[in-house]
């Protein structure tokens, strides 16, 4: 690693003023992706601004008709809560199976979505679910949060604090696994709710996270895994890489599809 200064404040405040007073200052959540990132020489910040110590960005409350959940909850306390599993038992099952037990115990939500890693699992809950992201500054719908490849609607200034989940009628969450990193090769939620129908996508795109209209349209009539039958996504958009090309990315968001709107079912 190159040399850095460490901070680790006690109120997002605290965080925002190491953070604006840094020449170069990087956010930590649970460090799963910055901390490789460090060691392999990628990145050279000035400054590291660890948020592990803020309490007010830790919790999960039962608002009746939403879960919300502090950006700074990990993985392992997301799939093991007992209002997630009872209100959003697809959101507790897509955080169990986000890496192994190490991640799942360090990596947070508001990591995760902050990146917006192409093959992360959370974006497709918050796309999937019509989710709202609340920072330190505003409310913002997550429609509009994931603007492309590693790239949000964050500010440099701004923090993730909570992110409110819709209570949905039925979701489900299918993934096809990389076998090594569990990262989503190809990650569909399908969800029937208060935000409408909605399938969301991760793993496939080359801009990251996406919906599909045509499978939404489909199912807003007949909410079954045979209203996407003949339905398919283009392969051009896709990625490719040396673990599954684009055709067949393309071909996996149809299986994904049918499997997490027949588990919703």
């Amino acid at each position: 690693m190159y040399d850095f200064n460490y901070h680790r404040p006690k109120s997002i405040d605290e965080a925002l003023s190491a953070l604006t007073s840094a020449s170069d200052g990087k956010l930590m959540g649970g460090g799963q992706t910055l901390l490789p990132t460090l060691k392999m020489r990628l990145a050279s910040p000035s400054d590291v601004v660890d948020l592990g110590a803020i309490s007010d960005l830790k919790g999960i409350s039962d608002q009746g008709g939403a879960i919300v959940i502090g950006a700074g909850t990990t993985h392992a306390e997301v799939a093991s809560n007992a209002a997630v599993k009872s209100k959003i038992p697809a959101l507790a099952a897509l955080a169990d199976g986000i890496g192994d037990p190490q991640v799942r115990n360090r990596g947070t939500l508001g990591g995760s979505i902050a990146n917006n890693d192409p093959a992360a699992d959370y974006p497709a809950a918050l796309l999937g679910l019509g989710a709202s992201v609340k920072t330190n500054k505003r409310d913002i719908a997550a429609d509009d949060f994931f603007t492309g490849m590693f790239e949000t609607a964050l500010a440099d200034d701004e923090i993730v604090v909570s992110v409110s989940f819709p209570v949905p009628e039925k979701a489900s969450y299918a993934k096809f696994p990389n076998p090594a990193s569990r990262y989503a090769v190809v990650g569909v939620l399908a969800s029937k709710g208060p935000a409408g129908v909605r399938v969301a996508v991760t793993g496939a795109g080359q801009g990251g996270v996406f919906r599909v209209a045509a499978m939404e349209s489909a199912l807003d009539g007949n909410f079954s895994a045979e209203a996407l039958a003949g339905i398919s996504v283009p392969s051009g958009d896709l990625n490719a890489d040396i673990h599954a090309s684009a055709e067949y990315r393309a071909h996996l968001v149809g299986v994904m599809a049918k499997r997490a709107v027949e588990a919703a079912g």
